[in-house]
């Protein structure tokens, strides 16, 4: 039975991408926010989503980092994805019969060397995959989109540039999500675990809560502080390390960390991707 997977945007866009690598065989499902792609999940409309959580040129996805811990969901899985830009033109057009760019602002700013050189009138779009889907129904040859290869599959356009991004290393994360707890063995090789937790409100809690970490030897690859409940005082601190839940230098750690903690949750443990 085909499985339907959500993400966030138009179809083309670099959610999409990513969704297709994961599960080429499986049914896409564009949604307008995150809070949809998550909704999506939660009511079953989809089996699983894919949502980015941070860009190497950008550092956090915030609206993940707020809208993962009380979805009720699980993280299954990751992947990188390199983001490449493109210029997209409609069928037969030339790099030289171009006069203007669409696309989304970020976009257009990752590409502002190409579009200097060019001369070219920039055009802010929603998002890259809208732009692409506008210029192929547009018909208008002196316009293209940035955007990505996926998306000038989708809408039959042609590649008049490739990887015309300023920055050779924009590489986005993402995370698969799913309604049930699926866990990753600890014998299958490598393995991330994502937790949330609070510190109590007593002098240097958070340096003594990571203390049981550097002790133990566990690596943490990510940890993000952000507020909640619109209150200053009340901070959620949003965590990866490399390990096992199972293993007992984790053990030991998540050990020291209740003692400085009020609040700890697990929201997935899943095999650990390689950014190549």
């Amino acid at each position: 039975m085909t499985k339907k997977i959500a993400f966030q945007g138009e179809p083309g866009a670099f959610s999409h991408a990513a969704a297709h690598n994961l599960f080429p065989d499986e049914e896409a499902v564009g949604c307008v926010t995150f809070e949809e792609t998550i909704a999506a999940v939660q009511t079953g409309r989809a089996d699983l989503a894919v949502v980015p959580v941070e860009n190497s040129l950008y550092g956090r996805i915030t609206d993940i980092h707020h809208l993962l811990p009380e979805s009720g969901l699980f993280i299954i899985g990751e992947t990188y994805l390199r983001v490449e830009m493109n210029l997209l033109g409609l069928p037969g057009t030339r790099l030289e019969d171009i006069r203007a760019v669409q696309s989304l602002s970020v976009a257009l700013g990752q590409c502002r060397r190409f579009i200097a050189e060019r001369g070219l009138r920039t055009i802010n779009g929603v998002d890259t995959a809208g732009s692409a889907r506008q210029v192929s129904e547009a018909g208008d040859r002196s316009v293209a989109a940035i955007a990505s290869r996926f998306a000038a599959e989708i809408y039959n356009l042609d590649v008049l540039a490739s990887n015309i991004e300023d920055a050779e290393h924009n590489t986005t994360r993402f995370l698969v999500l799913s309604r049930d707890k699926v866990e990753a063995s600890s014998a299958t090789g490598k393995v991330k675990t994502t937790f949330v937790f609070r510190v109590r409100n007593v002098p240097a809690a958070l340096y003594k809560a990571m203390g049981g970490f550097a002790t133990n030897g566990v690596n943490m690859t990510k940890l993000e502080s952000y507020m909640v409940g619109g209150a200053f005082t009340a901070t959620q601190f949003y965590a990866d390390i490399e390990g096992h839940p199972e293993d007992r230098s984790v053990q030991l750690a998540f050990e020291e960390l209740g003692f400085f903690t009020d609040y700890f949750r697990i929201l997935g443990v899943y095999p650990k991707t390689e950014n190549h």
